[in-house]
């Protein structure tokens, strides 16, 4: 359902100077941690819901759905934690977006992480 079963922890060249590398690295190893304890699951009922989908006609692949929904929901539970916690006050903002494959016309979910303008303070009204 486009959700990878882990994201890199090598720091991108791009946040130089805006966020320290240990901070990123670690806000990832808490996206990896969630994905490496919700995925096997998923896995599990996707296998089952395949083998079963000609008897139930499709609706057994209903609880591989909601449970990719709440992994997703986690996941952004996560991120909105860590943007309102520490990457907000720093001007990013970390979301989970689902664009286009590269190779093929597959879809897949992947960690934007957008630079917050800032507000003008000394400008008069």
């Amino acid at each position: 359902f486009g959700l990878s079963n882990r994201f890199n922890v090598q720091f991108p060249a791009g946040l130089v100077s805006r966020i320290a590398p240990e901070e990123f690295k670690a806000t990832v190893l808490r996206i990896n941690a969630v994905l490496k304890k919700t995925l096997p699951v998923n896995v599990k009922w996707l296998f089952c819901g395949c083998v079963c989908c000609c008897c139930t006609l499709g609706c057994s692949l209903w609880p591989v759905i909601c449970l990719s929904k709440r992994t997703q929901h986690t996941l952004n539970k996560l991120l909105e934690w860590e943007n309102s916690h520490l990457y907000h006050k720093l001007g990013l903002h970390w979301r989970l977006s689902k664009q286009q494959c590269d190779s093929n016309s597959m879809m897949e979910y992947v960690l934007l992480i957008e630079f917050i303008p800032k507000t003008p303070i000394y400008r008069p009204d």
